[in-house]
């Protein structure tokens, strides 16, 4: 159905995450897949929802001046936040246990960022799921460092994974959004572009 509404439109994601691009073809979008380098960086006074719509607009900028007419850029991004801090992607094993160390037994935000560019407009949404993580192991979180290897991942954890099977106790909010998009805002926003 949405593929028959964007008929006239080229979608552009902008995503190397096999599970975005996973999304986009269960919500049977024809899409060509378009990466550009950008250096991640935010300005320290941002918080929650603030940096993701941040850095998915400043993904959007490095395509500036090359969108023909018409196509849709869709680009996202994700934090993790708790305790008044974004946790990003760990840059090594310690950094992964260390932040989910501090999830364990807690509540966290999960934000997602979507941008939709083209030629003359963007509009920038957002969704935030809260997500109740399990008392772990020390044991239980080296195992899946080690097998899982979760540094493409925002707060060090896949909700897809093992861990989502033993550790998520409660969630409010769209999971999708947690495994990296909130389909129901990607849904709704590209119709409400095109109509």
């Amino acid at each position: 159905m949405l593929q028959n509404i964007l008929s006239d439109y080229k979608i552009i994601l902008a995503s190397n995450s096999p599970r975005r691009q996973q999304f986009f073809k269960e919500l049977h979008l024809d899409f060509k897949v378009r990466l550009k380098t950008v250096e991640e960086i935010y300005p320290p006074e941002l918080q929650g929802s603030e940096i993701s719509n941040y850095l998915a607009r400043l993904k959007a900028s490095a395509f500036k001046g090359s969108l023909q007419s018409n196509e849709i850029l869709v680009t996202s991004d994700t934090v993790v936040w708790h305790n008044e801090a974004s946790l990003a992607k760990p840059s090594d094993e310690n950094e992964a246990f260390q932040m989910l160390r501090t999830l364990s037994g807690n509540w966290h935000e999960v934000i997602t960022s979507v941008s939709f560019t083209t030629s003359k407009e963007q509009k920038t949404v957002h969704h935030i799921t809260k997500v109740r993580l399990a008392e772990l192991t020390d044991d239980e979180i080296w195992f899946y460092i080690n097998t899982f290897k979760p540094f493409d991942k925002a707060g060090a954890y896949g909700i897809q994974e093992w861990i989502g099977h033993i550790a998520i106790e409660e969630i409010q909010g769209s999971y999708t959004n947690v495994v990296g998009l909130p389909t129901h805002l990607v849904y709704k926003t590209l119709i409400e572009m095109v109509s």
